[in-house]
């Protein structure tokens, strides 16, 4: 089978049918309206991922509260917003129905940003600090979830994506680090008992077989205590906790397992592997192999750091340009059982349409990232985020942003 029949092979999630292996990751864009909806913006750049034929999209991370998030101008999902996602939702929809779209889920927790909400903590990591949640305060957050999946629903997503990742709220609680002695940590019972009783409340009060749930995990957060390590102080790697945990949400219903590592506010190159270090991509498919021989074969695992390998042109040494580029590596890892499906991260930024090119057989005109990062830039800056080097407005932004703000050194050079 050809890389190409590969990656536009159709799979099964849960009860519904994505069209290809290739899957859109959730990246916070920061460009919704003062109330949290969809921007004009927003709307467009969901429509064109429709319109690019991804079999599965993933909506960025949209915040259950609008006191504790991450970015200034962060999606919100509360009872006020139902109607706006709706008339959202409907757009893309009309765009493509084929791809399926589902809604990331989150709560920033303690990388919520002081400037303009409250910093909430399970555990007070040095450095960040936050207000102490107390196991009221969590409880509260756990209906404020379960409101926001049955929004999802009711606003036409095809499922959700409750994140536990990337050092969000979900993944705070789920550490080793979190030792505290509380209903919410200490013990695996204990820490694992948010997920899994989201997992249990959202099936019950959602109520629809063919609505798809599914979470996207760091396999190993890369620092001393962080998920996927063997103690509360140790950075060693231990993958036992983050297996038990993608198997518990399997055993409540879940379709769908991303992989993922690393916490971008810690150890952002382990998260969005750099082009001075692309061989860290490969600890990526090491975590989904891992994880993938620990699922049934019919829960749909996706892969994640597949952007840095480009059209082969991507610093990686002892392996050929056409073995080590994206679209032939990716359908290689979907034909030996590592992933299911591919994720597309900032590549998505590059080129929205590269699924309907490759089926076009227009791959020529695939724009591939550059691993430039200012789009993380952008992000970083709380500014508008796109591809600041194949659409002019994000390169406007980013030079409006470091006149404003100054350069922001984010990786050696």
């Amino acid at each position: 089978m050809s890389y190409k029949e590969t990656l536009l092979n159709p799979i099964q999630i849960g009860n519904r049918t994505a069209q290809n292996r290739f899957f859109i990751q959730a990246m916070e864009c920061n460009d919704e309206d003062e109330t949290g909806n969809p921007s004009e913006i927003t709307t467009e750049r969901y429509v064109n991922l429709a319109k690019g034929e991804a079999g599965l999209i993933s909506l960025e991370a949209i915040s259950v509260t609008r006191e504790s998030r991450a970015r200034d101008n962060q999606l919100m999902i509360k009872p006020v917003n139902e109607k706006p996602l709706t008339e959202f939702v409907k757009k893309v929809k009309d765009a493509n129905p084929k791809s399926l779209f589902v809604f990331q889920l989150t709560h920033s927790g303690e990388i919520s940003n002081p400037a303009f909400s409250r910093r909430v903590t399970v555990k007070s990591l040095p450095g960040y600090g936050g207000d102490l949640l107390s196991e009221e305060e969590v409880e509260q957050i756990m209906d404020d979830y379960v409101v926001a999946a049955k929004i999802a629903h009711a606003a036409g997503a095809d499922g959700i994506d409750l994140k536990l990742s990337h050092g969000y709220l979900g993944s705070q609680i789920l550490r080793p680090y979190n030792d505290r002695k509380w209903k919410f940590g200490g013990s695996w019972e204990n820490r694992s008992r948010f997920a899994f009783e989201l997992y249990e409340r959202i099936q019950k009060e959602v109520n629809d077989k063919n609505f798809i749930l599914g979470s996207k995990i760091s396999a190993w957060e890369g620092f001393p205590g962080g998920f996927g390590t063997d103690a509360p102080d140790s950075p060693i790697i231990d993958l036992s906790e983050p297996i038990k945990l993608i198997k518990g949400l399997e055993e409540r219903g879940a379709g769908y397992i991303i992989q993922s590592a690393g916490s971008p506010s810690i150890t952002v190159s382990l998260t969005q592997v750099d082009k001075h270090i692309p061989y860290y991509a490969y600890l990526h498919q090491y975590f989904a192999k891992e994880f993938k021989k620990n699922l049934k074969l019919e829960t749909v695992l996706i892969g994640s750091n597949f952007s840095p390998f480009r059209n082969g042109k991507n610093g990686l040494c002892a392996v050929s340009e056409e073995e080590s580029s994206l679209l032939p590596y990716g359908a290689q890892c979907v034909e030996r059982g590592v992933v299911d499906m591919v994720g597309l991260g900032r590549q998505s930024f590059a080129d929205p349409f590269l699924p309907k090119k490759l089926r076009e057989g227009k791959e020529n005109e695939i724009k591939y990232c550059t691993l430039c990062d200012n789009c993380l830039e952008l992000l970083i800056q709380q500014s508008k985020v796109g591809c600041c080097t194949f659409d002019k407005r994000y390169a406007q932004e980013l030079a409006r942003t470091r006149k404003e703000k100054g350069k922001l050194a984010i990786f050696h050079t």
